[in-house]
């Protein structure tokens, strides 16, 4: 029998102990590879994505953001806090890889296609293997998951864009995703100066590389769905029952005007018509959706390796955002 991937998601999303993650994500992702994981008759899971997903909260110190100190990795303390920092993102990263499967895959308004698990079930998989690479080097220290305190505003932000798929793709995977890009060199540089050479190579060349790839995802999917709104001009749209709507200016309007049943553009079409250049709705999202603007110094070259140039960011900087 072919599991379901969104099953999968829910299962993952239910799991509260971290390590049962990880291993979930990885078998998930062993068998989307192998083809044992199907991305069709969806539609019977949405609605059931938990507000939260479980998690081991009774076994981490969780603060509010502002009251954790960031170290500069000096001392074998600060580089377990730093290490341990990265263990609790890519911990919540793995949720909401799967989050996004969950919520918006099910969603009629939005009929994504199998690339899409494709990317995410990667994604999730990916995530899954950079904290149990992390926990790995944190205990080596001497330290363990759950020493240091820690907070949730990746999901504080992650649930604010949880009625909106092309938000949380701008919000969680163009901008957060993308940060990690701008900061990961010099959280390399300060293991690596500081002598701890086995977490800066574990960071450089397996986490960094993949990270690239996970922002991409979200700058393509994004693209995706910008370029689907202004296709659904020209062809029908289903409806929440699955038929078929029609677009403006076709004869279902025409059928619409006499008197029939009109047709159903979800709301996220109708926003991103507003806008002609994916750019520009990807300004409007972060707008309307993350608090503040956007801080430089970028790593333009990461960020071009992920699918987006200057034009994406620099008007949302702190220098020139207005």
């Amino acid at each position: 029998m072919t599991l379901n991937v969104v099953q999968c998601a829910l299962r993952v999303l239910g799991e509260p102990e971290p390590e049962v993650k990880a291993r979930l994500s990885a078998e998930y992702l062993a068998a989307w590879q192998a083809g044992e994981l199907g991305c069709t008759d969806l539609a019977s899971h949405h609605g059931h994505v938990p507000d939260r997903p479980a998690r081991a909260d009774d076994k981490l110190q969780l603060v509010e953001p502002w009251k954790l100190k960031r170290g500069k990795g000096g001392s074998l303390a600060s580089r377990q806090a730093l290490l341990h920092s990265l263990v609790h993102i890519e911990n919540w990263a793995v949720d909401l890889a799967w989050d996004i499967i969950a919520r918006f895959g099910p969603d009629p308004d939005y009929r994504l296609p199998p690339a899409f698990f494709a990317d995410f079930v990667k994604v999730a998989g990916d995530e899954a293997r950079h904290y149990s690479l992390l926990d790995q080097r944190l205990q080596a220290t001497g330290s363990h998951y759950g020493a240091f305190p820690c907070h949730d505003g990746l999901w504080t932000s992650a649930s604010a864009t949880g009625g909106s798929l092309p938000a949380r793709l701008a919000v969680e995977h163009c901008t957060h995703e993308a940060r990690g890009l701008d900061v990961l060199p010099q959280t390399i540089h300060r293991f690596r100066s500081n002598g701890d050479r086995a977490s800066a190579t574990l960071l450089e060349s397996v986490i960094f590389v993949e990270e690239i790839t996970h922002c991409a995802a979200g700058v393509r999917w994004l693209r995706y769905l910008h370029a689907q709104a202004w296709a659904a001009r020209e062809w029908p749209w289903p409806d929440r029952d699955g038929g078929g709507g029609t677009p403006a200016g076709s004869s279902g309007s025409q059928a619409e005007a006499a008197g029939g049943t009109p047709p159903h553009i979800p709301a996220w079409v109708t926003e991103a018509r507003a806008y002609e250049t994916v750019e520009t709705w990807f300004h409007a999202l972060i707008r309307a959706h993350f608090r503040g603007p956007l801080k430089p110094p970028f790593n333009d070259a990461a960020r071009a390796q992920a699918g987006f140039g200057p034009e994406w960011y620099l008007p949302l900087a702190s220098v020139g955002a207005g």
